[in-house]
């Protein structure tokens, strides 16, 4: 069984994961530049996460054989603090790199006039540079958030179908498909979806244009998330065809639309940069 993991934080994960990733039948992975729990407080932070999410992680990521590429964006929390909105300025240089695979996460936290200056602006940076757009919708008042997510999505230039709506549950997902936009399901422990819903979602929605995540992050949550749904779907009676369209093509049709999805792992080197994930090695 092949995986792709279109949305997980492995900056917040341990080699530990990427190794049990690896043994699961994860291949591939997205993972989109998002919040650190740490308020940022200037544009510098930004940067260097960037380039970690553009040289370190790829780096991690090739020692356990995934091929690893990112979405990089002001994210929607941090679009509300003046001190981190000029990263906008310095976005369009980022987003000329081969790893970079979409703008994202970009979107709704609290819904503010301040979110929606740069959602506008982030959908209107993926159009000029011919990317795809990951787009968060908020965690609270779901409905109304993604209403106004389809809305900025339809008065921008960038179409529909290059938009991926993530966080997506029972409420939003009808909505979501009758836009035209991917379909984002994020797979938690306690939160967001589990592997039942997502099961009950795809029995009554179909699989098309349908990317499953685990979005691990900081907090409660689990790396493997994308084998425990496709076994459920196989238990369900899903069929091994429809697994992998869900884990695996649905989400390389969609970070495609980049023109710079490469699946292929580089041969890793001892070091990055000088440095090694190894403590103690030679």
């Amino acid at each position: 069984m092949r995986l792709f993991d279109p949305h997980i934080h492995m900056t917040s994960r341990t080699t530990d994961d990427y190794e049990a990733m690896y043994a699961a039948g994860v291949r591939a992975v997205v993972e989109p530049s998002f919040w650190l729990g740490q308020p940022r407080t200037s544009v510098a932070s930004f940067l260097d996460y960037f380039d970690s999410l553009l040289g370190w992680e790829p780096f991690r990521a090739a020692q356990y054989g995934i091929a690893h590429h990112c979405t990089l964006a002001l994210n929607p929390k941090e679009a509300n603090d003046p001190r981190c909105v000029p990263v906008l300025d310095e976005l369009p240089r980022y987003l000329v790199k081969d790893q970079v695979v979409a703008v994202g996460e970009i979107g709704y936290d609290s819904m503010t006039p301040a979110e929606d200056t740069a959602l506008a602006a982030q959908l209107q940076l993926a159009a000029d540079h011919g990317l795809p757009a990951l787009v968060h919708t908020p965690h609270r008042d779901k409905l109304a958030g993604l209403r106004r997510t389809l809305d900025v999505v339809r008065e921008s230039t960038l179409l529909a179908d290059r938009v991926l709506v993530d966080h997506l549950n029972e409420t939003t997902v009808k909505e979501a498909k009758d836009s035209g936009c991917w379909l984002g399901f994020s797979v938690y422990p306690d939160t967001k979806m589990d592997e039942a819903r997502m099961v009950a979602i795809l029995e009554i929605h179909g699989p098309d244009k349908v990317l499953v995540n685990s979005a691990a992050d900081w907090g409660r949550s689990d790396p493997l998330k994308t084998r425990r749904v496709a076994d459920a779907m196989l238990a369900a009676g899903f069929d091994e065809d429809t697994v992998d369209l869900v884990l695996w093509r649905n989400p390389v049709a969609f970070y495609s639309l980049s023109g710079r999805l490469d699946l292929t792992v580089a041969d890793p080197a001892g070091t990055h940069e000088g440095n090694s994930i190894l403590r103690g090695g030679e």
